[in-house]
């Protein structure tokens, strides 16, 4: 009964001490955790040294989770933010890749994306309108895309070209010279028409034979 009662109390030490250990160790690892989600230190309730490992184990879990899940969050919103940005040409946003995001970080960046990809709809509407106009107009003045810009408005695909604002400023000013021109070219006809008018009424041209010619 002795021989029974010390193994026992040896396996309950043993126990104790392989608690004791693993409660060290948790502790280790949530002070580390707080420190890299920005959290306050992690204050534990009064218990039993079984009940302390377990809580002490869950609560790393729970961190372990948040820290890999804002981990993710980053990295999706960095491939969103990448890809606007060869869209628009912007500038990448700036955070510390290095550590885990704040929530604050996060939510910044996550209304930084939003907000380029509100940016990259207005500028493919602006892009889709004045593409319809210019293509109107080239044909319209039967002009053939002679730069490469031109080329690129009228024959790249809408997902390929570039939303820049050098880019939009460009098809806005292509846009304005098309209509320019198409302006000169109407006062140039609408002046021609008046002299052609005049030298019917001088020429006493019959209206049968002015109608077949205009």
């Amino acid at each position: 009964l002795q021989n029974l009662l010390d193994m026992m109390v040896a396996e309950e030490e043993s126990l104790k001490e392989r608690l004791l250990k693993s409660i060290a160790l948790c502790r280790k690892e949530l002070d580390t955790l707080c420190r890299e989600l920005q959290l306050g230190p992690f204050e534990t309730e009064e218990s039993t040294i079984l009940q302390m490992e377990k809580n002490l184990r869950t609560c790393v879990e729970v961190l372990q989770k948040q820290k890999q899940d804002r981990k993710q969050e980053l990295k999706a919103l960095q491939e969103q933010d990448r890809a606007l940005c060869d869209i628009l040409c912007t500038a990448l946003f700036s955070i510390d890749t290095g550590s885990v995001p704040s929530l604050e970080d996060l939510d910044r960046y996550r209304r930084h994306v939003a907000s380029l990809n509100t940016l990259k709809e207005q500028r493919r509407e602006e892009f889709v309108t004045n593409k319809r106009q210019i293509i109107l107009l080239m044909e319209e003045l039967d002009h053939t895309p002679d730069s490469s810009f031109e080329r690129d408005v009228v024959c790249e695909d809408e997902e390929a070209f570039c939303l820049s604002q050098d880019n939009i400023a460009a098809l806005q000013n292509l846009l304005q010279q098309l209509e320019a021109r198409r302006a000169l070219n109407e006062a140039v006809c609408a002046e021609l028409r008046a002299r052609i008018l005049t030298l019917w009424e001088r020429m006493q041209v019959p209206e049968q034979e002015r109608q077949s010619s205009a």
